[in-house]
C-alpha cells in the first residue's frame, strides 16, 4: 500500500514546511513505516483530503474533526506546544486589534469589523463567537465579518484597517512572530479566548491497527531524532487523546447558541 501524508495547518513558511517534513520523516522512521509514503504539498480542499482512504498522517482543526470528520479518521495524538496560550494539549486564540484603534478590550469592538479566517475554524470563528456571545445584543455584535481565508490574511486585514479585530490561533501567532515579524507589527493583544483541545494528528480509519499503534507509540515516546524535530517546531510532547475530548469544542458553540448568538455577526 502506498500512503500519503501532509501537515498543512501550520505551513506558514518554507522553513516550517521543511521542519514538518523532518518531523514526518523522524516519525515514520521510529514507527518503522516501510511502505512508500508520498508527502503531498498541494492537498487541494482539506475537507476532501482528510477523508482520503490512503491518508497515513495529517493534522486537522478540532472544529471540523468534531462536526464531520470523527467517523472517518483515527486520532493519533495532539501536540503540546511551548507558546503563550497553550497548556498541555490545549490551545487558545490571541485576540488582536490594531494599535491606535481605540480598542482595548473585546467589548470596545462593538460595531466594528471582525476578520475571520474560515467559517469552520475553531480558533478563528468558534472561539471568537464564544468570546463575543455574552456581549452581543439581539444576536449581533459586529458591524460586519470579513472572511479572509487564513489567519495571516486576518492579521493583514487588521493591520491595514480593513478590519478591526481577529482571533488568531496562538501557535500561528507565535510562528508568525518568528517567521514574519513584520506581520505582527502594530498589533495590540487584547487577551486570549477560552482554551480547547489542540489540532490533532489523524490518519484514515482504514489504516491497519498495527500501523496506528506504532505511530501512536512513537509520538508518545519519541526518540532522539523525533525529539529534535519536535523542538524545532516548539512541540514539548504529544498527548494521547480520545474523541470525547473534542466535545469541549462543541461546548463553546453551544454556549453561544444558548446565549442567542449562533452565528458570528
Amino acid at each position: 500500500m502506498k500512503w500519503i501524508a501532509a501537515l498543512p495547518m501550520y505551513d506558514l513558511s518554507p522553513r516550517l514546511r521543511q521542519e514538518h517534513c523532518a518531523l514526518q520523516g523522524a516519525l515514520f522512521e521510529q514507527a518503522d513505516i516501510t511502505a512508500p509514503v508520498e508527502h503531498v504539498d498541494d492537498t487541494g480542499p482539506l475537507a476532501e483530503f482528510w477523508r482520503r482512504p490512503d491518508l497515513l498522517l495529517s493534522q486537522t482543526c478540532g472544529y471540523p474533526y468534531w462536526r464531520t470528520l470523527r467517523q472517518h479518521v483515527a486520532l493519533l495524538a495532539t501536540p503540546c506546544f511551548d507558546v503563550p496560550g497553550c497548556m498541555n494539549g490545549d490551545y487558545s486564540s490571541v485576540l488582536v486589534a490594531r494599535n491606535g484603534s481605540g480598542i482595548r478590550t473585546l467589548a470596545d469592538a462593538r460595531g466594528r469589523v471582525a476578520a475571520v479566517n474560515e467559517r469552520h475554524s475553531n480558533s478563528g470563528m468558534n472561539a471568537l463567537r464564544h468570546a463575543v456571545a455574552p456581549l452581543a445584543r439581539g444576536g449581533r455584535f459586529f458591524r460586519d465579518v470579513a472572511w479572509t481565508g487564513s489567519h495571516a490574511a486576518s492579521l493583514r486585514a487588521v493591520r491595514s484597517g480593513a478590519a478591526d479585530v481577529a482571533a488568531i490561533d496562538c501557535v500561528t501567532y507565535a510562528y508568525l512572530r518568528r517567521e514574519d515579524p513584520i506581520s505582527v507589527n502594530g498589533i495590540a493583544i487584547l487577551g486570549f479566548t477560552a482554551s480547547s483541545p489542540g489540532l490533532p494528528l489523524i490518519a484514515a480509519n482504514g489504516v491497519p491497527d498495527a500501523l496506528l499503534r506504532r505511530l501512536r507509540e512513537a509520538l508518545l515516546a519519541p526518540g532522539a531524532r523525533l525529539k529534535e524535530a519536535m523542538a524545532a517546531l516548539r512541540i514539548r510532547r504529544f498527548a494521547g487523546v480520545d474523541e470525547r475530548d473534542y466535545e469541549r469544542i462543541d461546548d463553546l458553540e453551544q454556549l453561544a447558541v444558548n446565549l442567542g448568538y449562533p452565528e458570528l455577526r
